[in-house]
């Protein structure tokens, strides 16, 4: 009898174990996706404001109907250099009078970006890469 319930342990202890692992497996995945989810969040965010930069005359701030001399201070991170928060890096990669391209990196997952590129009058689907 005491093998037995020595067997039953062991089996418990097992199944346990593996349920843990699966548990953790899962977090992580999905820890991953509301990143992804977030960082898209705040480049769409970005976007908004990037047009409401372009809409505004420059006598206000704004770039006069042009994309060109947009940074990040413009889209509401504090300072021109500092676009990091707790989803990620940010970047205007390129900004001309008539399109401006924004880039997040995740915080999380290592080497994966979200790309979109703002017009005046549209945004473009977020490309995302390494996710």
């Amino acid at each position: 009898m005491g093998s037995q319930q020595l067997l039953l342990i062991v089996l418990g202890v097992i199944i346990v174990g593996i349920a843990v692992v699966v548990g953790i497996s899962i977090f992580g995945s999905n820890a991953d996706q509301a990143n992804k989810d977030a960082v898209t969040q705040d480049i769409l965010r970005m976007a908004s404001q990037a047009q409401g930069y372009y809409r505004k005359p420059t006598m206000l701030g704004g770039g006069g109907n042009s994309f060109s001399g947009l940074d990040l201070q413009d889209l509401g991170f504090s300072t021109a250099s500092s676009g990091i928060n707790a989803n990620g890096s940010y970047a205007v990669s390129a900004a001309t009078a008539s399109t401006a391209t924004l880039v997040g990196s995740s915080s999380t997952v290592a080497s994966a970006t979200v790309q979109i590129t703002v017009s005046p009058d549209a945004v473009s689907s977020p490309t995302y890469s390494g996710y």
